[in-house]
């Protein structure tokens, strides 16, 4: 696929200087004078409007009154293009004065705004904002949200259940237990674009809005290739069978941790058979009807989210930039 690294969140060179994540140069590091913290809270990022109209991350000295219960526990994210040290702090210990009852639902709306950020700062769901970042800001906020997810669930060694202690700049958790080192997973998801003909197989899963239906995905089990998972993957929720497979682009989607990998398959059959365990609805989805859901006056299916792989893989379908 042309231009296949310009799927949100598909990165921007960011120079994470994995060997500066040691005590050593960490100390060396927060003792500049130009360091950069980004926050975020229960999931979401800081964001603000910047001098140009666009959102983006917002930053804040080290020397902040919002990191005084948080600068024990940064991350090192890594070095901009002028090598000033980024780094990332979690709040989610600040209990605003209300929680909304969209919190942590699929699209949050809600924003929060922390009591010493004044300026135009505040909290917003990532998936909401994704689109509105730039590259590099995308890639950052999906780091930072992959890597504080991966510290909320993983406090206890797997191996003893010991506390862990953090290390290596928030990339690494020790158990002074066992001595057992923990580091960040990634969970290796396919997402597939079957197509037969001139029709391409969609679905949704019981949990989503109404009208909501995407490519079929799921997780790759350990043993197997990203060709067996796409065919296992789609005759489990559909019935059909998938011959050739091919790679088109990846995509990292930290909801919570997971890397997309983005594939075609061409269906050897048509006849759907769900499995009501796994999807509520499959079907095919013909070019013209893509083109109206796209426009969004299809009588039945709304279109994609913007951001999401299975966007970006049906908008190059249409636009025939698929190689």
């Amino acid at each position: 696929m042309r231009h296949a690294e310009t799927v949100t969140f598909g990165g921007s060179g960011l120079n994470r200087a994995a060997e500066l994540r040691s005590p050593e140069a960490q100390a060396a590091l927060l003792a500049q004078i130009n360091v950069k913290t980004t926050i975020f809270w229960r999931g979401k990022p800081l964001v603000c409007v910047q001098p140009g109209g666009d959102l983006g991350l917002a930053w804040v000295d080290l020397d902040h009154l919002v990191l005084e219960r948080a600068r024990e526990s940064l991350v090192f994210l890594g070095l901009d293009d002028e090598a000033v040290p980024l780094f990332l702090a979690d709040i989610s210990i600040w209990e605003p004065e209300e929680l909304p009852d969209t919190l942590n639902t699929f699209l949050d709306p809600s924003e929060q705004f922390h009591p010493t950020l004044t300026d135009g700062q505040y909290f917003a769901e990532l998936r909401s904002v994704m689109t509105r970042l730039s590259e590099r800001d995308a890639e950052l906020a999906a780091m930072a949200r992959g890597i504080l997810e991966w510290h909320r669930t993983h406090g206890f060694c797997a191996t003893c259940g010991g506390l862990t202690n953090i290390s290596m700049a928030g990339w690494q958790r020790n158990c002074p237990a066992c001595c057992r080192s923990h580091f960040p997973r990634t969970d290796p998801v396919v997402i597939m674009l079957i197509t037969h003909g001139n029709q391409v197989l969609m679905g949704r899963s019981h949990v989503w809005p109404e009208g909501m239906y995407s490519l079929l995905a799921g997780f790759v089990e350990p043993g197997e290739t990203l060709e067996g998972a796409v065919r296992r993957e789609v005759f489990e929720e559909s019935g059909i069978r998938v011959g050739a497979v091919g790679y088109l682009a990846s995509q990292p989607w930290p909801f919570p941790a997971s890397l997309m990998f983005g594939c075609v398959g061409a269906a050897l059959n048509t006849d759907i058979t769900i499995d009501p365990k796994e999807i509520e609805d499959a079907l095919w989805v013909s070019r013209e009807e893509m083109l109206d859901i796209f426009e969004g006056v299809h009588p039945k299916i709304k279109p994609a989210r913007k951001g999401a792989i299975a966007h970006f893989l049906l908008e190059n379908w249409l636009s025939d930039r698929l190689k």
